[in-house]
């Protein structure tokens, strides 16, 4: 499985004009909290994929934010043994981001997780500590990095 590619992504840290980050509760894994992200179109630029992503997941719109930051290069993580093989068909060995800072620049209620394809099903605004205690283990030390480099 060491041989397989990282499959292409972007992540992105959105947070209020309190500083708090969003965090969503996955549908397919109860309990596990996380921030939106997902995966990078064939020819797609990386900014372009993280405001259709926010948009697909969350609900909001592009003119909804503001981008503050972002990762210069990729963050990798490797996917634990029991989902290598499972996971994106078992194509990937794990995901390299790049990760985007962007801050709401309106009101809560444009975050609706009721969209076409739901992720999340309840989200909330939690400080850093929040968010790496909440966040699934594999995933710890990205979070950890991506907190670091784009606060």
């Amino acid at each position: 499985m060491q041989d397989l590619p990282y499959r292409p992504c972007v992540g992105i840290m959105l947070i209020n004009k309190d500083g708090l980050v969003f965090t969503g509760e996955r549908i397919d894994t109860p309990g596990a909290w996380q921030m939106p992200q997902g995966g990078i179109d064939e020819g797609e630029e990386p900014r372009v994929a993280a405001l259709r992503e926010l948009e697909e997941e969350i609900g909001v719109a592009p003119d909804q934010v503001t981008i503050l930051n972002e990762t210069t290069d990729w963050v990798t993580y490797d996917l634990p043994e029991h989902l290598l093989g499972k996971a994106w068909g078992g194509k990937y060995r794990g995901q390299k981001q790049c990760w985007f800072l962007m801050r709401l620049d309106v009101d809560d209620l444009a975050i609706n997780l009721d969209t076409e394809h739901p992720e999340f099903s309840d989200w909330k605004w939690s400080t850093q500590d929040a968010l790496l205690a909440e966040i699934v283990p594999f995933k710890r030390d990205v979070y950890k990095a991506v907190i670091e480099t784009l606060l």
